[in-house]
């Protein structure tokens, strides 16, 4: 057995071609401290009994895994089996071929963003996408921020700021990461007047809360939840009427927000932005990254006049887009004017809309390739029925149903240690664990090949 001196300097693992190819890939500082790091844990080993000589032939290999593990992004790619299309924890809508073209384009070149080429002056950015919205949705104007929290904290700043803002209590949501309605109101600046009840609000509660100090009644499509039985709802239209009497501007939040209608994929039907509009809302909000299919964004669609105030408002610039994501959302707002063809070539519609029984095949065709794949290490898989959601809030109650791959082994830990063995594959594979098996829902998955391959890493 041999010792410490079996162990090789900094200098000669840095001057193996080992080292000097480490070196031109990461750079001689992270490869030192590789070094250095797996050096000391060779000599505690080797105080606790282990051959030094076995330890140093292993020590390249280690250096290498190491440097490897510490150079790969955690924000990588990774396959979304959950069933859930719009996953807000895997970054929501996978943008279509046109958007990611023009966003590569935005950040490899300058361009004209806020510049005018027709008469060389100054310009607006959120011109390049107002005239669509204005097409798409019918509203007078438009503007755009970051997100669609972002679209309603502005809106309400600019309406409500030191005023009231009426809302039924019903429709005081909270989303995911402790998002409430009602700490956005506070933080912008707007008092909060609950009307109703939770399951029961009528047009004589709105009437007797609007005075003299009321900025903006607000209507929030409650997308996350459904309240049902004994329940009451002032519409929409009903809503506008109630605001134009009273002089009173109505800020209608959408949420998800969706250009087309969604029963025409099978789903249950949606307001869409333009029916929003259409029904009488002053301001409409919702989001880009959603069911629209973009990447993040939030939309504020209306009255010209409400536009320019929040434009004007100082907020505008600290919640405004930047090129890559303008340059995406032209590119994807572009794609609806093509109904014909949006749903091949939105990535986000393709997937809701994909057929049962397309999913289902592919399932009956996968499953004996990854059964043999899974079966070295101790796992089988076989076919199955499972249901998909749309996800980030939209059609909560709503199920699509799909078709997947149930994996299961020994033990009742197995779906749980399988899940984990798959989330640490250099393109991860997410599923989701449901009665004693990790499932893996199949209807994101465009490709057999993406997730073969994948699991051929195992």
């Amino acid at each position: 057995m041999q010792g410490f001196r079996a162990l090789p300097s900094v200098d000669q693992m840095l001057t193996a071609p080992e080292g000097l190819a480490l070196v031109a890939e990461h750079g001689r500082l992270a490869v030192v401290t590789a070094i250095r790091g797996r050096l000391e844990i060779a000599r505690e080993k080797i105080r606790g009994g282990a051959d030094g000589a076995a330890l140093a032939a292993r020590l390249p290999h280690e250096v290498a895994g190491e440097l490897a593990i510490a150079a790969r992004s955690g924000l990588r790619p990774v396959l979304n089996l959950t069933g859930t299309v719009l996953h807000t924890n895997l970054g929501r809508a996978i943008l279509a071929e046109e958007a990611v073209r023009a966003a590569t384009a935005a950040m490899a070149h300058p361009l004209a963003l806020e510049f005018d080429l027709a008469g060389g002056g100054r310009g607006q950015r959120d011109d390049h996408l107002r005239g669509l919205l204005r097409e798409l949705t019918g509203a007078e104007d438009a503007t755009i921020v970051n997100n669609n929290a972002a679209a309603v904290l502005i809106a309400l700043n600019t309406l409500a700021e030191g005023r009231e803002a009426v809302v039924s209590r019903g429709e005081l949501i909270e989303i995911g990461g402790a998002f409430r309605m009602p700490d956005i109101m506070a933080r912008a600046g707007a008092r909060l007047v609950e009307i109703g009840t939770t399951n029961r609000t009528h047009p004589r509660d709105y009437d007797g809360a609007i005075g003299p100090e009321t900025g903006v009644i607000l209507k929030v499509h409650t997308s996350n939840y459904r309240i049902e039985g004994f329940t009451a709802e002032v519409t929409a239209p009903q809503l506008a009427g109630i605001a134009r009497k009273a002089g009173v501007p109505l800020l209608n939040d959408l949420g998800s927000g969706s250009l087309v209608d969604l029963s025409a994929f099978g789903l249950r039907r949606e307001p869409t932005v333009a029916e929003a509009v259409a029904e009488g809302a002053d301001l409409v909000t919702f989001s880009g990254d959603k069911l629209l299919g973009g990447p993040q964004a939030g939309f504020i669609v209306g009255r010209k006049d409400l536009i320019a105030a929040i434009d004007r408002n100082p907020l505008k610039r600290a919640v405004r887009l930047d090129k890559i994501r303008i340059a995406a959302l032209e590119a994807t707002l572009r794609l609806y004017r093509d109904p014909d063809r949006l749903r091949e070539r939105l990535p986000t519609l393709r997937h809701i809309a994909r057929p049962e029984a397309e999913i289902a095949a592919q399932a009956a065709r996968l499953a004996p390739v990854v059964d043999a794949l899974l079966a070295p290490h101790g796992f089988s898989a076989a076919a199955c029925p499972c249901k998909s959601q749309v996800g980030s809030g939209a059609l909560p109650v709503d199920t699509i149903p799909s078709a997947g791959l149930r994996l299961t082994g020994a033990g009742g830990d197995a779906p749980d240690r399988l899940s984990a063995r798959l989330r640490a594959l250099p393109v991860p594979v997410i599923g989701h664990i449901r009665d004693g098996a990790l499932v893996l829902d199949l209807r994101c998955l465009d490709r057999d090949e993406t997730l073969l391959a994948a699991l051929a890493t195992l």
